[in-house]
């Protein structure tokens, strides 16, 4: 529990102050390395050094000492890092959860099954953009290791109609999935699909696999509303936190250095959420859109019932 209590009490301060000061959930770019170039995503074109393995620690420590309940390991390819087994180890002993996305086609020479001794949430990212569709084969090998496995599809406006063999196959497989609005980043090609028409998509299949799909509906309401929240942080590959997120570019303090908790309260991050209160882009990145319905009482059991199913859902698939 007392892992628990840094959340908890980020939980009051927010409410108290009506604005999302502490974060919960924490996406730490290990890398800028990827062994794609998927269109609607700009990481690969501002390559930078990764860190060195002790700075990496020391990050995920300030993170532990956080509000920060999950923290996902992404990239770029996080598997590019030699380092990357020690680095899991290192995390399990951290006061947060672990989430960790892929998306390399040769994910089961990796040794998969040591590294779920470390992994509480596995993210396979598969999608046209990653030209990876031929991993959904991979569903049942990975559905067999001792954590929760999701599938993660960035879908475009041309890729709409093709999430129902998708989420069939999660469902018989006894996979998740998380569907993520591609958000238009800068020096990319506008693939945002029609809101409207996703909707529509994602209530039929819920109606059709049940306790497949966790992308929140919360999600489109939060983009109607214009409305996003920094109680989800991104992390750099430099180490330097995005703030108040990573569609402007904008970045706060080298977490190597900086306590996050401490810098929240700062006038340069109440400057911050200011600036994200008050922007007009609406980008519809998926982490900042759907983050208040993994928080909210009213919406947490319908966004978080898929992750908590255990069974085998073969026999609900049709």
């Amino acid at each position: 529990m007392s892992s628990y209590l840094p959340t908890i009490k980020g939980l009051a301060a927010n409410f108290i102050r009506r604005e999302p000061v502490y974060p919960f959930y924490a996406s730490f770019k290990l890398t800028s390395k990827c062994h794609f170039g998927c269109p609607f995503c700009n990481v690969k074109k501002n390559p930078v050094k990764d860190l060195s393995t002790n700075d990496i620690k020391t990050i995920l420590d300030n993170l532990s000492r956080s509000s920060v309940l999950m923290t996902s390991f992404e990239g770029g390819e996080p598997l590019l890092r030699n380092d990357i087994g020690e680095l899991l180890e290192y995390a399990r002993s951290c006061k947060f959860y672990l989430l960790f996305t892929t998306s390399v086609k040769n994910l089961t020479k990796y040794p998969l099954e040591h590294y779920a001794r470390f992994i509480d949430f596995l993210h396979v990212s598969i999608d046209e953009g990653h030209d990876n569709l031929e991993m959904f084969n991979l569903l049942p090998e990975l559905s067999s290791l001792p954590l929760q496995v999701s599938v993660q599809s960035v879908v475009t406006r041309d890729t709409v109609e093709s999430l129902d063999h998708k989420v069939e196959l999660c469902c018989k497989y006894g996979a998740n999935i998380v569907i993520i609005p591609a958000a238009h980043m800068d020096n990319t090609e506008n693939h945002f699909p029609d809101i409207d028409s996703l909707e529509k998509k994602l209530l039929y299949l819920r109606k059709k696999y049940p306790d497949t799909i966790h992308t929140p509906q919360g999600y489109f309401s939060a983009y109607r509303k214009r409305k996003c929240s920094t109680a989800s942080v991104i992390i750099a590959p430099d180490g330097r936190l995005y703030y108040p997120c990573h569609i402007l570019q904008t970045k706060g303090p080298d977490l190597r250095y900086t306590d996050l908790t401490e810098w929240l309260l700062s006038p340069q991050a109440v400057k911050a959420r200011k600036v994200m209160r008050e922007c007009t882009r609406n980008c519809g990145w998926y982490q900042y859109y759907s983050i208040d319905s993994y928080t909210s009482v009213s919406s947490v059991i319908e966004t978080l019932k898929p992750i908590l199913v255990k069974k085998h859902r073969k026999s609900g698939c049709k």
